[in-house]
């Protein structure tokens, strides 16, 4: 029975990297997948998703007016062996496009794996997270830890000058010059 998952962590955890094994354990059974992910996260070439360790496939975009369930439907189609569908950055999602992501996995009956950060630096849901919080079948915790050891649950975005900031648009593309994963009491100043 097909479930829509959900793996979420901080930065710097390894999401892409899981995914990307994923993708690899599906087809190296001969089982075909389709990746997804935001057309916003330009870091790399549009169409590949890229682990920060060099393991990349190609991927799909989607912007927030893509119907991710008519583009899987009709992929499905001339696609006999389309096994499973993975998103990357999943944060980026619409409430509407979760809600497609559920009837990929009770209408075509596709399991879908989603990856992406459960809030943005300043401690708010991203839109795609929040849903996916609610409607995932599972939800799975990739794990990472702050740079004094304890696990990291935050993420926090730095200045040039690597100072935490408080304020700012949601969306900032960036890595590991941009973000940071911290544990709460790093997050809050209270360390």
């Amino acid at each position: 029975m097909a479930k829509l998952y959900f793996y979420y962590s901080a930065m710097n955890a390894g999401k892409t990297t899981v995914l990307l094994q994923s993708a690899y354990n599906y087809q190296e059974r001969g089982m075909e997948t389709l990746i997804f992910k935001p057309a916003i996260d330009d870091r790399d070439q549009l169409n590949k998703v890229t682990s920060r360790i060099g393991l990349a496939a190609d991927a799909h975009c989607f912007t927030n007016e893509t119907n991710i369930y008519a583009q899987v439907e009709s992929y499905q189609k001339t696609h006999p062996k389309l096994s499973c569908i993975l998103v990357d950055e999943a944060q980026f999602l619409s409430k509407t496009q979760v809600l497609q992501l559920t009837d990929i996995v009770d209408q075509l009956n596709l399991p879908v794996l989603t990856y992406g950060l459960r809030s943005d630096f300043r401690g708010e849901p991203f839109e795609g997270s929040l849903y996916l919080l609610v409607y995932a079948d599972n939800l799975i915790e990739i794990k990472t830890i702050c740079h004094c050891g304890k696990k990291a649950i935050m993420t926090g975005r730095l200045d040039q000058t690597g100072k935490l900031l408080r304020t700012g648009e949601q969306t900032l593309i960036g890595g590991n010059e941009t973000y940071v994963a911290l544990c709460r009491k790093h997050f809050r100043g209270k360390g």
